[in-house]
């Protein structure tokens, strides 16, 4: 990974300095080896904080929004579900794309803190990756843990690959996974109703009304978002109500429908760690289902399934009548 990183930050430097880019976005090192974060890099001085490494999961698309907007092109770093989302915001002309330099970067999946800490691992001071193998270090001594135990939940099920670029720098294959990214979606499915309220009911009542779900997803790019209206009932910061608390989820849920490119940034955020991603993934699967295998940001152009028509598409009516195949 030190490899990878000491490449993209020789490029940074060198797309700084030639003019060719009037900054970078990337990662910069946080208080912690565990807590980088995103970060614009305008000069070369800056990329001193640069840091690429097995816990650099968050998805840089959405900030492009408002830094492709600014003077002068922007260089920016994407793993291959990153690309999805890329993708989905140039379709939505949320994005130019002629103002986005765009470098495809490796992933071999990026590290889970929570999941470490919860299987032992206390005052992480650094990881090493030894193939399958993760040890995190700590003031305590050495943890060892198989990587597939740690990995953040998105890149459990991840064979996503890099659907935009302009140029890349990988120098490591991934393997592809033989996993069902609807699983968990399925086991649901086979609850009964009271089952599925009692589940959603228990995790959504943790919710604390943060925004970080909403404020991280790249498909939320409105500029004025439903819950920050005062006169709409629903934009209260706590949880005054059962209907509250079900209803945020719920209705952006159904806002990202046909948009959400799966990239799970929502539940890698949660505080709460609530396991939002399979709100989304619910719908995937049942588009998928009604209308065809579609996966959003594949492309930059075309339409969803949910906003083109066709005289075979199901209706409603044929849905609750358990006619849909």
């Amino acid at each position: 990974m030190r490899e990878v990183e000491l490449k993209m930050i020789e490029r940074a430097k060198q797309l700084l300095e030639s003019g060719e880019v009037a900054r970078v976005i990337g990662w910069k090192k946080g208080e912690f080896c565990y807590d980088p974060s995103p970060a614009c890099f305008e000069s070369v001085e800056e990329l001193k904080d640069f840091v690429y490494d097995w816990f650099c999961g968050a998805n840089l698309s959405k900030y492009l929004i408002e830094m492709a907007k600014k003077e002068g092109k922007t260089a920016v770093f994407l793993k291959p579900c990153d690309t999805y989302s890329f993708n989905q915001l140039v379709k939505e002309h949320r994005i130019k794309r002629e103002n986005v330099h765009v470098i495809a970067v490796e992933c071999l999946g990026k590290l889970d803190i929570e999941k470490m800490k919860a299987r032992g691992a206390s005052f992480v001071s650094a990881v090493e990756v030894n193939g399958d193998e993760v040890k995190a270090v700590s003031p305590a001594g050495e943890t060892t843990f198989a990587k597939a135990d740690v990995l953040l939940g998105k890149c459990c099920v991840c064979n996503k690959t890099h659907q935009v670029k302009d140029e890349e720098i990988i120098l490591h294959e991934r393997a592809e996974k033989d996993v069902d990214r609807f699983a968990e979606v399925a086991a649901l499915e086979a609850m009964t109703e009271d089952e599925r309220f009692a589940f959603w009911k228990s995790q959504l009542s943790k919710c604390i009304r943060c925004n970080a779900c909403r404020n991280v997803c790249p498909a939320c790019s409105c500029i004025k978002c439903v819950f920050d209206n005062p006169a709409s009932g629903i934009s209260a910061k706590a949880n005054d109500s059962e209907f509250e608390e079900q209803m945020f989820h719920i209705i952006r849920a159904f806002h990202v429908a046909g948009r959400c490119t799966d990239c799970g940034e929502c539940s890698r955020v949660c505080p709460q760690n609530i396991p939002l991603h399979l709100l989304n993934r619910k719908f995937i699967k049942d588009i998928d289902s009604f209308y065809g295998e579609y996966q959003a940001g594949e492309t930059a152009e075309g339409k969803t399934p949910l906003t083109s028509y066709t005289e075979g598409d199901l209706e409603a009516g044929d849905v609750f009548k358990g006619e849909a195949k």
